[in-house]
């Protein structure tokens, strides 16, 4: 049974700064210190960096530079990688996995090729506690967090499967990160360290957690923020968002302009177009009002329609409309078509069919 926690239990101590093992997520000074601990010599703890993030081993007996009696004793402590539950192909090549984790759980992870990029977006947690309307991670419940190892590994996954190195990330699949943010923080930096992405090819999404963008601020990261609106006014947001109810859209606003002035870092606002709710004209205009003089980008998402609800993708029509609004009214703007709408595209989608 699913269970819906408050913002406290979500991001409880006792889920997150984990201790290796599992070794995948930590640095070269921790696998230093750990191999240290193992009466191994320090050099091996470069070796061992070098055989998790660019060989991908997914066992330490596999790694061939290590004595043979030291790889025996060690056979069985967890580097951390996942397998592949379910593997899903769109034609346009973007392929979607179901990835078993080590207890059971069932996450989702997207590869998105494109000309000479590799994007992977990633989940947080296993299921959401938000509860958007719309989103059909919502309608599955909250399990719970992932580990740091949990979300590294999903980057590595697609990078082996593509046999490409990837070149993106986005924090923009199942969960809210930050609800997560220890961990979400400990990935970001192994992403960039270890892996070696650029933090500013590194996007974290969110839809909102008072107090949180201000404390993310305060890491001072070259990370992309991508903010989910999805609505120009605070009675409509309350309606596809829930969770919306205790922080009201214009403290919401006024926590990304903080973070505009710590950071320098523009902000992305994210807006799902649903036909008919919040495509409309006036609420174009209504959202460039409120973002105006904003150092920020809206990024517009046609819907992908799921079995649950009964929202449709707005024409083209009525798209480029809503577009044309916020131009006029000098506010920066792209329109996002989805990758892989075969493949179960929408966030969700895909893992609650296979259950």
């Amino acid at each position: 049974m699913s269970v819906t926690p408050s913002v406290s239990q979500v991001d409880s101590p006792t889920t997150e700064k984990l201790a290796i093992p599992p070794l995948l997520g930590a640095s070269v000074s921790e696998l230093t210190a750990w191999v240290q601990q193992q009466g191994q010599p320090a050099y091996r703890g470069k070796q061992l960096h070098d055989w998790i993030y660019h060989q991908q081993v997914r066992s330490l007996a596999d790694i061939s530079v290590f004595p043979k009696q030291w790889r025996t004793e060690i056979a069985d402590i967890p580097i951390g990688r996942s397998t592949i539950h379910y593997r899903k192909v769109a034609p346009d090549g973007t392929v979607k996995y179901l990835l078993q984790l080590a207890d059971g759980q069932i996450i989702e992870t997207v590869g998105i090729p494109a000309d000479k990029r590799l994007t992977v977006c990633v989940s947080t947690q296993v299921g959401c506690p938000m509860a958007c309307d719309f989103c059909a991670t919502g309608k599955g419940g909250y399990k719970r967090n992932l580990a740091r190892h949990e979300i590294v590994d999903q980057v590595l996954t697609v990078q082996e499967d593509f046999q490409e190195r990837v070149s993106n990330v986005v924090f923009m699949g199942m969960g809210e990160p930050l609800l997560n943010t220890d961990n979400v923080l400990a990935a970001l930096t192994s992403l960039n360290q270890d892996v070696g992405i650029g933090q500013r090819m590194l996007t974290v999404s969110t839809v909102g957690i008072r107090d949180r963008i201000r404390q993310f601020a305060q890491h001072h990261l070259q990370v992309t923020l991508a903010v989910s609106l999805h609505a120009p006014n605070q009675a409509l947001r309350e309606q596809l968002i829930p969770s919306a109810r205790p922080y009201p859209l214009a403290d919401l606003l006024a926590e990304c302009r903080e973070y505009v002035a710590i950071t320098g870092r523009r902000v992305t606002f994210e807006y799902i177009l649903l036909a008919g709710v919040n495509d409309l004209p006036e609420q174009a205009l209504e959202l460039a009002q409120r973002l105006r003089g904003f150092q920020s980008h809206v990024n517009l998402i046609p819907y992908n329609p799921i079995q649950e609800v009964d929202y449709q993708r707005p024409s083209r029509d009525r798209i480029q409309a809503f577009v044309n609004v916020l131009q006029q009214q000098k506010i920066a703007v792209s329109v996002r078509y989805s990758r892989g709408l075969e493949a179960d595209a929408a966030c969700g989608q895909l893992r609650m069919s296979k259950k």
